[in-house]
């Protein structure tokens, strides 16, 4: 898994963080953000109608907000299990290959000793 961060993982995040309305600042600091950062990506869920902005100050999930975190949450189960299934997959081809490489390693090393043989004779 990448350690950085793409657009949903970051919008996934700010709602988590408002899931139960936020301030901006505790907004900013609990997704790990810059103010910058946080801006936009804040007028984008408002323009989304993912968040809204309550009583002039504190920040909420609507229906919708709600609806993106659960479809991402089940999103992001389904890519980790795909990961790990490919890592099994890559596993199992790195032993095949390694079985390929030890078996022409015995051959190699079966005809190196019948020339020494010969050799000495």
């Amino acid at each position: 898994m990448s350690k950085y961060r793409g657009r949903l993982q970051i919008i996934a995040n700010i709602l988590s963080v408002i899931r139960d309305g936020a301030k901006k600042t505790h907004v900013m600091y609990q997704a790990n953000l810059s103010y910058r950062l946080l801006s936009r990506y804040l007028t984008e869920v408002l323009d989304a109608g993912l968040v809204s902005f309550e009583k002039g100050e504190s920040y909420v999930l609507t229906a919708r907000g709600k609806e993106f975190l659960t479809r991402h949450e089940e999103y992001s189960k389904r890519c980790k299990s795909l990961e790990e299934h490919i890592n099994q997959i890559n596993h199992e081809k790195s032993a095949l290959e390694k079985m390929c490489s030890n078996t022409i390693r015995t051959k190699n090393n079966l005809n190196h000793a019948g020339r020494n043989r010969e050799l000495r004779k």
